[in-house]
């Protein structure tokens, strides 16, 4: 038997045999344990405690045991501390921000620690700052992790990525805060972090004004950092009108990263008689942000709703850092940030910037890349909607304890802590609920076109993002009485429906969350309405109408439909391609560079099954040949019709020469770099795991395949590696059973640490189309065969 150092003590199965929760029937049975983890398939830690803190404290240890070099990295990031160790150079830490590099990265989060903003919010009674269940979870989670660290230390953790480091420390709670305040502002202040680290008042006395171009250049930096970056979801919940057994099923998909901090972790959490719930949280936050309880499952997708917004100021003549709002002049703030950055030969030194500020938030010379000049006349600022929001803490631990899709609703408006994310939820008696209760700046239609800057009225329709009148102190965001915070839209006033039948997101608006009940009018800010909707979105609405019309909804059903790996785009289009090829003049297919003999394209494509499991083959090739032509939006023959939203559009415009010149680029791509057309998709698509190559299966939401899976083309051909998609699933249901149906499925296994047994288990069980069957209930988890009990002293 394995000896543990210290404070653990290694239990035979036998131990939980009579268990009814997590190895553990009742707050006497801890005995003297600070925590007991409990340890199923597939390396799944089932943490119980007699209190919060004993709770944090498990999660905590058995968290940094699977995970210690990624969650020390998060902490390095939020300590602004990357350039003192790593250097000025490298990508930032893009699980925290989107900041270019180190350096970028540790100014923007120096900044923020400088400013006091998680100290002041902390130091507020809940609901601002964190409830006292919470803040003894977070305490008794610093613990765990100091704890596991001080028994491995530093030069004997196992995972060489950060084995030995300087960086690797002891955490305090002010880390862990700063860490949830990172993600809550992710969308925000986030995702500008380089453009507010860069910005400095203009050098000369003649600037140039933004370029005439600067909306739709905006506008589309925006769609890419919001619309489709890293971060997607589908969620689907089923009511009890559309399940055999009339109780509520839910399916919770997230698309993230593969690799990196911004990952999720699954966990049981249980205080035996008081609190028990289980699913998947991002790594080092002690409550699941996707789960269930025993009558409850929930999942979350990033939301439509833009979460911050921008002014601009007028400046005062000769004066670039003083600003005029209702004609008075108002000085800006003046924040000197300084950071240690290691030098290529060791040395360390001091590097500082300075920050402006306004009353509406930092100066910004620019916002994606693309120019904001701020000149001799002007300036904008950022105003994130986030910026005071710890509430989600909160949010998440009241959707742990929620037993109905009505105590959602109710946790979701009491808490308004949601950060820029949508919440599907599924409950025992068969309801299924759709919100975007979350933080949206109070930005009405009506504000963007009256306070609306030139470049605003332009940007806003589109897009959502606001540029408003800094000038005027009545063009600030509104309110509402039922705000929690200034400058917000109250609850009451963001979509919320619950029906019978479905609910369901795919990352586009609230509009068409059920087809038969359209959410509208919407503020433009939370999302469109009557527009085309995504192919993934079209592909989820079809799915649940499917089987709606039976009632055939069960919990293998909902498996069966995320696997099956369904391209909604190829079953609109593949025919017409593949009816194009066969049409081209003598089997040659015009290109770039000339005619190219079509071969076995035209039947490779006639005959492929619109799927992307991992025999498809014709996938990998329209894949290809839709992203040559950036989508298909421009490409359909019948538009959209906002009457047939489901439906249109529809049929590819095969006689485009764009469309045909696509294809034989297609097809000239694929023989120079030595990949047959009708290759199987397995192939090619894949995920390297300590040395091993693992077949992926799924395809590109941009495709409509719910099951997304992201695989940069490599342009040298051979093995594709998945980089983003499908992350931690699970599929929820509810019936006559004390127990809910579970079954969930973590793509990228539990443990980042390449020595782990569980880095790359799942990976392989996912390959091969298989789910861990979830132990939610004592009797379930005492039989597992892989159970191994630790209690924590």
């Amino acid at each position: 038997m394995r000896r543990f150092q210290r404070g653990l003590v290694l239990l035979t199965a036998a131990l939980a045999a009579s268990s009814l929760t997590t190895g553990v029937s009742s707050a006497d049975e801890l005995g003297r344990s600070r925590a007991v983890i409990s340890y199923t398939e597939y390396g799944i830690p089932h943490i119980a405690a007699k209190d919060f803190d004993g709770l944090g404290y498990g999660y905590g240890f058995a968290a940094a045991k699977d995970n210690i070099c990624e969650l020390a990295n998060t902490y390095l990031t939020v300590s602004a501390r990357r350039s003192a160790h790593l250097g000025a150079g490298g990508q930032g830490n893009p699980a925290m921000s989107e900041a270019e590099n180190n350096l970028d990265s540790d100014l923007h989060f120096q900044r923020i620690n400088d400013s006091g903003v998680v100290e002041r919010l902390l130091a507020q009674p809940a609901p601002h700052g964190p409830r006292t269940e919470v803040r003894e979870l977070v305490s008794g989670y610093v613990e765990g992790y100091n704890a596991y660290l001080k028994q491995t230390g530093v030069a004997r953790i196992t995972d060489p990525v950060c084995r030995g480091a300087d960086w690797v420390r002891p955490i305090t709670a002010l880390d862990f805060y700063r860490h949830f305040y990172a993600i809550a502002s992710v969308g925000g202040q986030g995702v500008l972090a380089s453009d507010l680290a860069r910005t400095q008042p203009p050098s000369t006395k003649d600037v140039p004004a933004a370029e005439p171009d600067t909306a739709p250049r905006i506008a589309e930096g925006f769609r890419k950092a919001m619309g489709t970056g890293e971060l997607g979801s589908n969620g689907i919940a089923i009511g009890g009108d559309g399940t055999r057994s009339g109780g509520g099923l839910l399916l919770g998909n997230p698309h993230y990263p593969w690799q990196g901090g911004r990952r999720f972790w699954q966990s049981q959490l249980t205080i035996p008689g008081r609190f028990d719930v289980a699913g998947g949280s991002l790594l080092g936050i002690p409550l699941p942000q996707i789960g269930h309880t025993a009558d409850l499952a929930w999942t979350h997708t990033v939301s439509t709703a833009t979460t911050f917004g921008l002014f601009e100021v007028p400046l005062t003549p000769g004066d670039p850092t003083t600003y005029l709002v209702d004609g008075k002049p108002e000085k800006m703030t003046a924040r000197e940030v300084k950071v240690e950055v290691k030098e290529p030969n060791g040395e360390r030194k001091e590097i500082s910037r300075t920050f402006y500020g306004t009353r509406y938030g930092q100066v910004i010379g620019s916002a994606f890349e693309v120019p904001l000049p701020w000149t001799t006349k002007s300036a904008h600022a950022l105003r994130d909607g986030n910026a005071g929001n710890l509430r989600g803490l909160n949010t998440w631990f009241e959707l742990s304890k929620a037993r109905s899709t009505k105590d959602v609703a109710e946790a979701l408006a009491r808490t308004q802590g949601v950060p820029w994310v949508n919440t599907i939820a599924a409950d025992r008696v068969g309801n299924a609920l759709y919100s975007d209760i979350q933080v949206v700046p109070h930005v009405t239609d009506e504000r963007a076109a009256t306070c609306g800057t030139p470049l605003g009225r332009v940007l806003f329709p589109g897009s959502g993002l606001s540029i408003l009148d800094g000038s005027k102190s009545s063009c600030d965001w509104g309110t509402d009485p039922g705000a929690l915070e200034p400058g917000l839209f109250a609850p009451s006033r963001l979509p919320l429906q619950q029906r019978r039948d479905y609910e369901l997101n795919a990352n586009d608006s609230a509009w068409l969350a059920n087809a038969r009940a359209p959410i509208a009018p919407l503020p433009r800010i939370v999302g469109a309405t009557g527009t085309t909707r995504s192919d993934r979105t079209r592909e989820a609405l079809i799915s649940a109408e499917e089987g709606l019309a039976d009632k055939s909804f069960t919990p293998t059903s909902m498996k069966d439909m995320l696997y099956r790996d369904r391209s909604r785009t190829a079953e609109l289009a593949a025919a017409d391609t593949a009816k194009m090829c066969a049409a081209f003049p003598g089997g040659q297919a015009p290109s770039t560079s000339g005619p190219v003999p079509v071969g076995d394209a035209c039947a490779t494509l006639a005959s492929w099954d619109r799927t992307f499991r991992l025999d498809s083959r014709g996938a990998l090739f329209f894949q290809r040949f839709v992203a040559r032509l950036g989508g298909l939006r421009d490409f359909w023959q019948v538009p959209f019709d906002p009457a047939r939203p489901v439906t249109t559009p529809h049929s590819l415009a095969t006689g485009n020469a764009t469309v045909q010149k696509a294809f034989g680029d297609t097809l000239a791509e694929f023989r120079a770099v030595g990949i047959p057309v009708d290759g199987r998709l397995g192939d090619n698509q894949a995920v390297t795991r300590a040395g091993q190559r693992i077949p992926i299966h799924g395809g590109p939401g941009g495709l409509g395949v719910l099951n997304v899976i992201t695989a940069p083309w490599d342009p040298a051909g051979g093995n594709h590696e998945v980089a983003h998609g499908s992350s931690f699933v699970q599929v929820v249901g509810f019936s006559g059973k004390a127990c809910p149906d579970v079954s969930t499925i973590q793509t990228y296994s539990q443990s980042t640490d390449v020595t782990s047994p569980h880095f790359a288990d799942q990976t392989r069980l996912y390959s091969g189309g298989g789910w861990v069957r979830g132990r939610f209930c004592g009797a379930d988890i005492a039989a597992s065969p892989d159970l191994k009990v630790v209690r924590l002293r």
